[in-house]
């Protein structure tokens, strides 16, 4: 189906009831869970600031043990101690460059060698470019830390989660996904051939994220594995450092203001990740921990299949091999 069939289509089927939805439940607060997570192994990308490190400690303050995915080693050693200090759990992490794919790659697989099950997966790292920029391997930034960067880790879990029902991945999304009105260009996911805003990337990832999603809940389907995605609410974090200093300072003195706590978020994933009313809920966007109908081109499944492949590509996991040197069947579903 073209662009302009696909525009049409899309046009549609949106929904003012859909928007309504999204504003109301915008100003509702998320369920709390109060259950003990002793034992349990939490995995989280981008833990030591924002949503990410308030998401590492409410998940220790009720026993789980981390395992956080960072850049900077220096904070991961002070959240380390900090979150074994005030709670006695432990607390390890892993130094990745989530823009690079040798990094991704390399943590993936460390993450599948794991001689424990992890419970919950949550991918929580990103960035927010109001320039195009190219990473080390040639692909634009933002595509990558939002959206690359978690499909090649679910990718190459598959297996090990496969083998240890009740893993839940939980995918930090946006409402942003919604600037991405009109569908993704899985031929310029790139942005080679059109021009570059801010917004317009990262609705793009933000949309390819929930696309792959509804691909990864057929994987997973009958395995008792589940993988949702999340809009955190309105609140304060640091996407945005990487820009210049007029965009910091208006995001310092205007954005951040109008912010809530990123509390609220950390209490919407812990009930996505540990809550009983999630049992067997998956390919499902959430606002927070009201489930919500996303934007229509987030629901388009031949485009989910098509961006599949693409994923693949970029990714370069056409002929990967796991840890034991089996090798991962490529083919779409």
């Amino acid at each position: 189906m073209g662009r302009n069939s696909k525009f049409r289509k899309y046009f549609k089927e949106y929904r003012w009831s859909n928007i309504a939805a999204m504003i109301r439940n915008n100003r509702a607060e998320p369920e709390i869970c109060t259950c003990d997570l002793t034992g349990r192994l939490v995995v989280i990308t981008g833990a030591t600031s924002g949503i990410g490190y308030v998401t590492a400690r409410k998940y220790a303050s009720r026993g789980a043990d981390l395992l956080c995915i960072n850049r900077n080693r220096e904070k991961s050693e002070a959240l380390r101690l900090e979150i074994g200090k005030e709670y006695g759990t432990k607390c390890d992490y892993r130094i990745a460059d989530l823009s690079v794919l040798a990094d991704i790659h390399h943590v993936a697989g460390e993450l599948a060698a794991l001689d424990r099950p992890v419970d919950v997966l949550i991918h929580n790292a990103g960035v927010y470019m109001t320039k195009r920029e190219l990473t080390v391997d040639g692909l634009e930034k933002v595509f990558v830390v939002q959206y690359l960067s978690s499909f090649i880790i679910n990718y190459l879990l598959m297996n090990k989660l496969k083998s240890q029902p009740g893993s839940r991945i939980i995918l930090v999304n946006s409402e942003g996904h919604r600037f991405a009105a009109w569908g993704i260009r899985p031929d310029d996911l790139n942005w080679d051939r059109r021009p570059y805003s801010g917004l317009k990337s990262y609705g793009s990832a933000k949309l390819a994220q929930l696309l792959s999603m509804l691909v990864f809940a057929e994987q997973f389907r009958g395995t008792g594995v589940t993988i949702n995605a999340m809009h955190p609410g309105a609140v304060k974090t640091e996407t945005g450092q990487e820009n210049g200093p007029v965009y910091r300072w208006f995001k310092r003195n205007f954005i951040d203001r109008t912010l809530k706590s990123p509390d609220m978020s950390a209490e919407a994933l812990i009930w996505l990740g540990a809550s009983g009313k999630m049992e067997g809920i998956s390919g499902k966007y959430f606002n927070l921990t009201t489930m919500e109908e996303p934007a229509p081109p987030a629901l388009d499944m031949e485009v989910a299949r098509e961006l599949w492949q693409v994923s693949l590509e970029y990714g370069k996991l056409l002929q990967q091999e796991d840890r034991s040197g089996a090798e991962v069947l490529v083919r779409s579903t």
